[in-house]
């Protein structure tokens, strides 16, 4: 008897656990609601919302990869002394098939230095192989190794910016998961549950938001070609062109000569905020981050009275005169509302993408079909849970009750983990419990029927009872375990309905085990401990 206080303690309080991790401590019946719709989330499926579908352009990022190469090569050979003619991308891929071919030349070595230049792109670049072109031109191609790890980097660091910025939106239910599919590989599918304004969501995605910030050699200037004109035809040594961003009511172009190096970059950022200036106009402030703090201040102490380019997505935003040393803030003006600073802020501090996106397709759910699948979902649930329990009732007569108590309890179990995850319910998940009806009754017929030869055997009702539930144990146990495998699966290569499914399904079959051996076997114990005389079991 006292084991079964102990059980009966252990199953009241984990009942009492699940039900305040789904409707907590409710004071009236609209708090109980509120509650409800709290703790238990929706996917896009049942709340509505959109699904987004983009591509990551890997091949910008092979692109900037050899960018990157090719001023390191130049700064090696320099630094050796090693003369050349030329170093440059000599093919820069175009497509996503053709991103892995990005390939680097260099013209111009001399025959005496081959042996020394050899040696030097073999310590700086030992991910890309080099070949002979000519006696004096060479080109280096990347590994497919490296090239393989630039792609995982790449989509990895892309859904990880994506989410900040999703997060930063406060859309706290939302999933950012890699598209299955070799040909597919780059695609990545963006799940928005109740989102109202899908343009400026993808507005936020698709930006860039790569900040630099460059000295100013010269300009503005209208176009190109006043720049080449000012400079004798060729830009000066270590610099490059760069467009002025296009103002609301402005026409024509401008054009700022900026060093090619610059001085701080977006990853140097600790923060960014939204702000007005004196006049009442918005703009965002950014603040830097500690080991960035020296190197800004000591460049603005020396450059007093020259210009400094702000610029975003290689665009000058703005190009302010340095009236003093400046430590660790500066601002980026020219924002049109708050909702722009704010959207500028929040892509600052979730950092740049490392390439650019694609929109190929663009799902919306209205809250109307939603509350149509809930509503439905619901009414199938609870048929089939009503039909369950009258065929229980009229078959196991009163071992019946101890199955509809242990499915009801089942219920609440899953709901209740469900909340405490924070995990969302999709329609798919509520196929799942309907499931999941099924495989709760299939454990309880096969403990029941096991309970039954018992008792056809001529074994007393506690050995029926204590033989049965040995006997099926290990069977249920095999056959949730194999269920849970394949559910692993589903999660990992599903999509977020489909991983949804597989979360309310696993859930719900380790509740399932606890209320068919514990909370079932502990039933019969009390409703045989109950009996005086002759003991009998109606089953």
């Amino acid at each position: 008897m006292s084991n079964l206080k102990w059980k009966a303690l252990i199953i009241v309080l984990t009942t009492l656990a699940c039900l305040y991790g789904i409707i907590g401590l409710p004071k009236s019946m609209d708090e109980l609601e509120a509650n409800w719709r709290k703790n238990i989330k929706l996917g896009l499926d049942l709340k509505g919302g959109t699904l987004l579908v983009l591509q990551v352009q890997l091949q910008d990022a092979f692109k900037a990869e050899a960018a990157t190469q090719v001023e390191r090569i130049k700064e090696e050979l320099n630094r050796q002394a090693i003369p050349f003619g030329a170093v440059e991308i000599d093919y820069e891929p175009k497509s996503l098939d053709d991103a892995e071919q990005v390939a680097i030349a260099v013209k111009g070595v001399p025959s005496d230095k081959i042996a020394a230049f050899r040696s030097a792109m073999g310590e700086l670049l030992p991910a890309w192989t080099l070949a002979g072109v000519s006696a004096t031109d060479y080109r280096l191609t990347m590994k497919t190794t490296e090239a393989l790890e630039l792609k995982r980097q790449t989509l990895a660091g892309a859904m990880q910016t994506i989410e900040s910025r999703i997060n930063g939106l406060g859309l706290a239910e939302a999933s950012v998961q890699q598209r299955g599919g070799a040909d597919s590989e780059a695609e990545l599918l963006i799940s928005l549950p109740g989102l109202d304004d899908p343009a400026r969501v993808k507005a936020i995605l698709q930006t860039a938001a790569l900040l630099e910030l460059y000295e100013v050699k010269g300009g503005p200037y209208p176009r190109q070609e006043d720049a080449y004109s000012a400079n004798s035809g060729v830009l000066p040594l270590g610099t490059k062109l760069v467009r002025a961003a296009q103002r609301a009511g402005e026409q024509g172009e401008g054009w700022f000569l900026l060093a090619r190096t610059p001085v701080i970059t977006g990853r140097d950022l600790r923060d960014a905020r939204p702000t007005q200036d004196e006049f009442g106009k918005w703009e965002t402030s950014f603040v830097l981050a500690q080991d960035a703090k020296g190197r800004f201040g000591r460049f603005t102490e020396a450059n007093v009275g020259n210009r400094l380019a702000i610029v975003l997505d290689n665009q000058v935003r703005s190009a302010p005169v340095i009236q003093s040393r400046i430590e660790d803030q500066g601002r980026i003006t020219g924002a049109g509302s708050q909702q722009e600073a704010s959207d500028l802020a929040l892509v600052l501090r979730a950092g740049a993408l490392p390439a650019g996106v694609q929109y190929l397709q663009e799902q919306t759910v209205g809250p109307s079909l939603g509350a149509d699948s809930i509503r439905q979902g619901l009414t199938a649930a609870a048929a089939g849970i009503g039909l369950v329990i009258i065929c229980m009732l009229v078959y196991y007569r009163a071992s019946g009750i101890n199955a509809t108590v242990t499915l009801i309890l089942n219920a609440v179990i899953l709901v209740g983990v469900l909340a405490y995850l924070d995990a969302v319910l999709t329609l798919p998940g509520i196929a799942g419990i309907i499931l999941l009806i099924g495989m709760a009754v299939d454990s309880n017929v096969l403990i029941f029927e096991r309970i039954r030869e018992e008792l056809r055997a001529g074994k007393a009702v506690l050995a029926a009872i204590d033989n049965g539930f040995s006997k099926a144990f290990l069977t249920i146990i095999d056959t949730h375990v194999t269920t849970v495998v394949s559910c692993a699966f589903l999660f990992m290569f599903g999509t977020p309905a489909v991983r949804g499914f597989a979360v309310t399904l696993v859930i719900g079959l380790v509740a399932n085990v606890f209320t068919a051996i514990f909370v079932s076997r502990a039933i019969f114990q009390w409703a045989v401990g109950r009996q005086r005389g002759k003991i009998a079991l109606s089953i």
